[in-house]
């Protein structure tokens, strides 16, 4: 198609599977199709370049909570022996290097398309196909529509009133401008203490003139304990890569350690004291891995609780503040854990202060600052938002995706997400999505459970094929019994008791309250899926009328 072309008029392209998004699972998912199956894949992205969720969030201090030897592909071991990461978190600028060097390795851009943001998906049910547009208009059609889209991709912005009268410039965190943007000589306001507003907060205290945290929900944070790699460290993760593989395989998280099989009760206070004293120390996401019984028992919870607030009151010179970062409302890892760089530090400069919005909430934004109902007006040059994400559903819900029926995502989801391992959604025949809702997504290292994910629907499309079967999609009592299977995983921990959590939509204004991530660990979910596959895909309807064609525009 010429530069001149209107894609609204050309004829569509017709190719055997269509992703969309090109992250970590897109860019996986289209090696799957294309090099081991041999299929025609389209990729849609909506983006400028490849990279998904690191690709948008750009913002100051924006950094993994995944230690890099494990934040990666490990289904192919040139690719781990010859990418050397440099920290022991890296940051987003070191993680898009690493994902356009596996496009790049893989020749992957031949069949990505940018700057191409999916608007609607409708099934056609006479043809078997999915008819696929974009915002400039252009259609495609495919049998398999796989959505790689991430769980936290749909920015959260605040209707807050007078948001748009404000003289200064705002910005959310999760659309960052890609140049940046300079505070120095500026007073900024950061509304949001999740784990985003976490790591961006040091970063742009160092500049600004001032940085007002506006802190509805006070949060946990354990220290990252970031540094550059040693090259010991470096030689022992490539020399180890099959260790490595095989303990993020059979975790709970996907993570590179395994939980520890004591609990609280199990030592003495003097000992549990020195273990989270070594965990705080040694900083990262394992010291959730302590003790096995944190997140199923309150009393234990409570321990590791109270050694966390307790930690912040140390840091955090000025008593009142103090208070107020540690009066924290949930249990330990309810909600996302985040790890940090000095954030409870940052609140010991002069020029960072603190807004506690449990006692005076945001009235409105002026077009100087930000009221609070005290009748404080806050004086501001530049507004960010770190209100995070419409997650898990999000992302999905707003590319308008219709099923058999006329049936809407939307409509199908109205009480809440309802999915079959998180991949299928009934009535919607041979769309998968990757890393859904009801699969253990933003609980794990992603890269582990995407790998997990992308591979399991490469096998089960290479099933269909193999056997002439034309269509797929859940039975309506596999999802109900799937469904059920979450909300016991979730009940059986802590997590719900989160009130405010984003893994229960709460975060988002109107969004049903339904936990959404499968809390049962990814050991046992890799496991399911893999017994569901060996079953003949037991809990799915298989449509086996006519076979399918092989379209060769590879």
């Amino acid at each position: 198609m010429s530069p001149d072309a209107n894609p609204a008029s050309a004829p569509p392209r017709t190719v055997d599977a269509l992703v969309i998004g090109a992250g970590f699972a897109g860019l996986y998912q289209l090696h799957c199709l294309r090099d081991r199956l041999g299929l025609s894949v389209q990729v849609l992205e909506a983006g400028g370049g490849v990279g998904g969720t690191w690709y948008w969030n750009r913002y100051p201090g924006a950094r993994c909570d995944s230690e890099s030897h494990s934040y990666a592909y490990y289904f192919d071991e040139a690719l781990l022996q010859d990418w050397e990461w440099s920290e022991r978190y890296p940051g987003q600028a070191e993680i898009l290097r690493y994902l356009n060097h596996v496009a790049d390795r893989f020749d992957l851009r031949r069949n990505i398309r940018l700057n191409a943001r999916v608007t609607s998906a409708e099934y056609d049910a006479a043809g078997n196909r999915w008819r696929v547009r974009t915002e400039d208009g252009s259609h495609y059609v495919t049998t398999w529509l796989i959505t790689a889209v991430g769980c936290l991709s749909a920015a959260n912005v605040p209707n807050i009133p007078g948001r748009d009268d404000f003289a200064g410039q705002w910005y959310h965190t999760g659309q960052w401008p890609h140049e940046g943007v300079d505070f120095t000589g500026k007073r900024v306001g950061m509304v949001g203490t999740g784990s985003t507003g976490i790591q961006a907060a040091p970063v742009i205290a160092e500049t600004a003139t001032h940085l007002t945290v506006f802190q509805r929900t006070a949060n946990y944070s354990i220290p990252a304990r970031n540094a550059k790699l040693t090259d010991e460290f470096k030689a022992w993760a490539r020399a180890n890569t099959g260790e490595i593989r095989q303990v993020m395989h059979s975790s709970v998280n996907g993570h590179p350690w395994l939980v520890a099989e004591r609990k609280v009760g199990d030592v003495t206070p003097e000992e549990r004291e020195a273990i989270y004293q070594q965990g705080w120390d040694h900083g990262g996401l394992r010291f959730r891995a302590n003790f096995r019984d944190l997140l199923t028992d309150k009393a234990a919870n409570d321990t590791a609780a109270e050694f966390l607030r307790a930690q912040i009151r140390k840091v955090v010179k000025d008593p009142k503040t103090a208070a107020v970062l540690s009066d924290i409302d949930h249990p330990f890892a309810t909600k996302r854990p985040p790890i940090d760089s000095y954030y409870f530090e940052t609140f010991n400069r002069d020029n960072v202060s603190l807004v506690d919005l449990r006692e005076s909430p945001i009235e409105r934004i002026t077009p100087n600052g930000i009221l609070t109902s005290d009748g404080t007006e806050h004086p501001l040059d530049i507004i960010v938002f770190a209100t995070g994400f419409d997650a898990m559903t999000g992302p999905l819900l707003r590319m308008d995706i219709t099923g058999r029926d006329g049936l809407t995502l939307a409509e199908a989801w109205r009480e809440g997400p309802k999915t079959y391992l998180g991949l299928q959604v009934v009535r919607f025949p041979n769309l998968f999505t990757l890393t859904g809702p009801g699969s253990p997504s933003v609980l794990t290292n992603m890269p582990v459970c995407i790998e997990q994910h992308v591979e399991w629907v490469t096998g089960c499309i290479a099933h269909l094929r193999a056997n002439g079967v034309r269509t797929i999609e859940p039975a309506p009592d596999a999802v109900d019994r799937w469904v059920a299977h979450v909300n016991d995983a979730a009940n059986a921990t802590l997590m719900p008791q989160a009130g405010h959590s984003w893994y229960l939509g709460a975060n988002v204004p109107g969004k049903p309250r339904v936990f959404m991530p499968y809390a049962g660990g990814m050991a046992r979910y890799r496991a399911t899926c893999a017994d569901v596959a060996a079953r003949g895909y037991d809990g799915f309807v298989l449509g086996t009328a006519g076979a399918l064609e092989t379209i060769d525009e590879r």
